[in-house]
């Protein structure tokens, strides 16, 4: 583990919490009774990262408002972000895996390299404390709030979204008008994105292109990136034809 603690600039005093963050589920099916894989790791992170990420963005931009902030977060804590810094860092190729797993490929998908980083950081929080794993997140997110500080407007839901999803199969997410109410003057429109069948999100908005970016944004604050494999997941819902 020595040269990945090099690229974090973070000793582990309890290796131990390192090895359970790069262990991917898949391992318990090939070896019985193995002792973890980091899914605990991963939600713990997940919530270390939202509150950094959080009071980093109300210092940095005082005169936003609660909706600008917020679509900030989602820009920088969205599934495909976090693949990013996982890459950056070569997580990928420490990964402990089934065989099974890295046969098809799981060194490389997005969503075992986003799980994986939140796995890291909530093993940082536990082995050094809150200060540690949030001077880790600000160093290795220092070029994405160094963007935002330059680009601060919204991007792209529906094209960051695309991307994404591609990047694990090629199907294109399908927006569709589920209802739309009201006066002709002020209607109200409600889209689901779909993907492969699976209902991703949902978003509302005066107008049809506004309902499909609210519900890319939604698909990509919502963590169900890890649940795509399982579509049986109560969380994921099938698409209404």
């Amino acid at each position: 583990m020595n040269p990945l603690e090099e690229r974090l600039l973070y000793k582990f005093r309890n290796g131990l919490l390192l090895a359970e963050a790069l262990t991917h589920p898949s391992i318990s099916l090939e070896r019985k009774n193995y002792p973890f894989d980091n899914q605990r790791l991963e939600f713990l992170g997940d919530a270390v990262i939202q509150v950094v990420v959080t009071e980093h963005l109300f210092r940095m931009f005082p005169e936003f408002g609660e909706g600008q902030l917020t679509k900030l977060r989602t820009r920088i804590v969205s599934r495909p972000a976090l693949r990013e810094r996982a890459k950056a860092l070569d997580l990928g190729n420490c990964m402990m895996m089934g065989r099974g797993e890295e046969a098809n490929g799981g060194r490389d998908r997005a969503s075992t390299l986003a799980d994986a980083f939140e796995s890291l950081v909530g093993a940082i929080y536990l082995d050094g404390g809150f200060d540690a794993s949030r001077i880790f997140l600000l160093r290795q997110m220092e070029c994405v709030f160094n963007e935002i500080a330059n680009q601060p407007e919204e991007i792209n839901p529906k094209g960051y979204l695309q991307e994404f999803l591609q990047a694990i199969q090629p199907a294109a997410p399908d927006y569709r008008i589920l209802s739309q109410t009201g006066p002709e003057h002020s209607k109200q429109f409600l889209c689901c994105v779909v993907w492969n069948e699976l209902e991703l999100g949902r978003g509302k908005g005066a107008s049809k292109k506004e309902a499909q970016v609210a519900a890319a944004q939604s698909a990509l604050a919502d963590k169900l990136w890890e649940q795509l494999a399982n579509p049986s997941t109560p969380k994921i819902k099938k698409a209404r034809k």
